[in-house]
């Protein structure tokens, strides 16, 4: 079963660790009884996270994405509310959790493939939900494959298509043979059937060489118009800033409404599906987040990717929780 769980205040409260004379986070945080209430919230921003691993162990990743919401939630619910971070903005819905959860790791890569388009129909609706809403998503954890639910549910919130930056060290750009969590992007450009398209431009920031296969920038080369990525290693160049050179990478996309995907893979010793040495610091990707953020157009917010192990779990929750409040700070400034 795919479900909603609604995050009710009493549970929230469970989670924070009061201290006299200081303000939590969680204490500030707007909840609600049904995805319905939406609507009635005068927050303007509504987070949500998405506790699977399905997407990433159908394309061969390792597991343990289901765990980065609890990670962030348990960290976010306890940073400070003072001038800087205001809670009464933020509407906290809930998470989507998937079960049974001991689909063993030798199911056939189909049968999670099936189970992934059906996530991709409930992420889609509650994404929907909140832009219909006037408001902004914020979707944390999973398989990158939710990027796919994201921007159909916001292509149909706007009855039109959207654009998307991916910081990334993957295109997520592979066939559509199966739903995994490295073809996303290829099932929302649907370049075969255009007519069924939900993402118009996309672009990728910070692509390494050693994993990108030939056939998909042969892609990139076809379709210039609508693909744009910028290679990890060219990002190197001492001549411009590299906060400069992802300023230009967003005059690609942020012409119209247009989503922001964080895949952790990106950021180098992050402990996520894909861990690499080699990427950007924790830093960069922070400015790259506020950058993205001040954008008037900008539709709504992704992390994805993060896989917090037993030793990790309270470094991922800081870690998703400064990229969660430097892109409502920034977002709220403009």
């Amino acid at each position: 079963m795919i479900q909603l769980h609604i995050q009710s205040k009493e549970t929230l409260d469970e989670l924070i660790s009061k201290r006299e004379g200081e303000t939590k986070m969680g204490e500030k945080l707007q909840c609600c009884y049904s995805l319905e209430d939406i609507d009635e919230s005068d927050a303007t921003y509504v987070i949500f996270g998405i506790a699977e691993d399905l997407g990433v162990r159908a394309n061969y990743g390792k597991r343990g994405t289901a765990k980065a919401w609890n990670s962030f939630l348990n960290t976010f619910v306890n940073i400070q509310e003072n001038e800087h971070n205001k809670g009464e903005n933020i509407l906290l819905l809930g998470h989507i959790s998937v079960t049974p959860d001991d689909i063993k790791y030798s199911s056939p890569k189909e049968v999670l493939g099936d189970i992934v388009k059906r996530i991709d129909k409930k992420v889609a609706f509650i994404v929907k939900t909140i832009i219909a809403a006037g408001k902004i998503p914020i979707i944390i954890g999973g398989g990158h494959n939710n990027a796919y639910g994201n921007i159909k549910g916001a292509s149909e919130a706007i009855n039109n298509t959207v654009n998307v930056v991916n910081i990334d060290a993957h295109t997520d750009l592979r066939h559509t043979d199966y739903r995994h969590s490295g073809n996303g992007f290829s099932y929302a450009l649907s370049l075969d059937h255009p007519e069924e398209a939900s993402l118009d431009k996309y672009t990728v920031f910070g692509l390494h060489k050693n994993y990108t296969p030939q056939y998909i920038f042969d892609l990139f080369e076809k379709y210039p118009d609508r693909l744009q990525y910028h290679l990890l290693e060219d990002t190197w160049q001492r001549e411009i800033p590299l906060t400069q050179q992802f300023t230009n990478c967003l005059e690609f996309i942020s012409e119209k409404p247009f989503g922001v995907e964080l895949d952790c893979d990106a950021i180098t010793d992050f402990p996520s599906s894909a861990q690499t040495p080699s990427g950007f610091d924790m830093n960069n990707v922070r400015q790259f987040v506020m950058l993205a953020a001040s954008k008037k157009q900008c539709l709504y917010f992704h992390i994805c990717e993060a896989s917090p192990g037993r030793k990790k779990v309270r470094l991922i929750g800081k870690a998703i929780s400064y990229f969660v409040t430097d892109f409502i700070r920034t977002h709220h400034a403009h």
